[in-house]
């Protein structure tokens, strides 16, 4: 279909723009709550939350609030006495792929992992004060289910990104995994944390193209919100000897991720909270950046681990990926003589 003229409102170059994905969400997301959407977990019964083993964390420490708490995530969130308050939450759960987590067991069958999710999902749910956001890392075959259970609970997607890593298993059966899905969802879209400028990248106009009109704006000269599909230096999976590979351990994300995450949806002093904290990632990163933070790990075991990550070793690369540019072509021609280029890209 052609473009047309947009009358509606004044556009330079007078083109319509679509609305988007996120205002649509908004008037739908009403709707979506009171639909009769049913998914192949529903048939298993809601797990009845007991109380956990322990009622007070088993690692803390001040200056943040850090605390890390040992069980399953579904009965420390129905206790958790910061419930209803939480600014961010970042689950990465495990994906029920035979993976050993030590107590964990990750080979559950379909309905019943299904059910996990929506259980674990409604106590983040919960936990979320009213301006919050969820992010969720998961794999192909569980995110058309998550996503669909977070609608019918009436939360609204704000994006929904992929992480893109070159360093997938290689396989001939099918083409080769080489990323996961970065869901965001919000409690209420028009009141949610979002801090734009604290991650901002250098534009492809800016870089490849030398366009002097992104150098003209009168802000973010050059810069841009990064695009939602997610790769560069420092994010790829994290692999052997990485320096910031925590052993013992599986699926590690990498401090890339997360920052930019922590730095886009909270502000310095907020709560974070990851229900499945494995190697400690979501912690080190947010006590790195000055927020408060609770973790929950099914393993004792690896619990202690990235309890030792958190507060001995620390966020290794701070600010290392922020203002990169992820370009992949080269500049399509020499710079202009006298063109000014974005701080963060000379």
């Amino acid at each position: 279909m052609p473009e047309t003229k947009n009358t509606e409102f004044d556009r330079p170059g007078g083109y319509a723009m679509p609305k988007g994905a996120t205002q649509t969400m908004r008037r739908s997301a009403s709707a979506m709550r009171e639909a009769d959407i049913k998914l192949y977990g529903d048939q298993v019964a809601r797990h009845e939350p007991s109380k956990p083993r322990a009622k007070q964390p088993k690692h803390q420490a001040r200056n943040p609030d850090t605390r890390v708490y040992v069980g399953d995530c579904r009965d420390v969130l129905a206790f958790l006495p910061d419930k209803g308050s939480v600014d961010l939450i970042f689950a990465d759960p495990p994906f029920n792929w035979d993976v050993p987590y030590d107590e964990w067991d990750d080979g559950m069958p379909r309905a019943e992992y299904e059910r996990f999710t929506f259980d674990w999902l409604d106590g983040c749910i919960d936990a979320l004060a009213p301006h919050g956001s969820l992010w969720i890392n998961i794999p192909d075959d569980t995110a058309a289910e998550a996503v669909l259970h977070l609608k019918r609970c009436g939360l609204t997607m704000i994006n929904w990104c992929i992480w893109h890593f070159r360093f997938g298993q290689n396989r001939t059966s099918s083409f080769i995994l080489s990323k996961a899905h970065v869901l965001h969802f919000a409690k209420n879209p028009d009141d949610r944390i979002w801090n734009p400028d604290a991650v901002l990248e250098p534009s492809d106009r800016a870089t490849v193209y030398f366009d002097q009109r992104t150098m003209a704006k009168e802000t973010n000269k050059g810069m841009r919100v990064p695009m939602d599909v997610w790769y560069g230096q420092y994010w790829g999976r994290v692999q052997g000897n990485n320096k910031e590979r925590r052993h013992g351990h599986h699926n590690q994300i990498p401090e890339a991720y997360l920052e930019r995450i922590i730095q886009a949806c909270s502000n310095e002093g907020d709560l974070v909270l990851d229900p499945f904290l494995g190697s400690g990632t979501t912690s080190t990163v947010a006590r790195a950046l000055g927020r408060r933070s609770i973790g929950i790990e099914y393993s004792a075991v690896h619990a202690k681990s990235a309890w030792e990550r958190i507060v001995d070793l620390g966020m290794i690369r701070k600010g290392a990926a922020i203002g990169q540019s992820t370009a992949i072509f080269k500049a399509r021609r020499p710079r202009p003589k006298g063109y000014e280029a974005p701080a963060a890209a000379t």
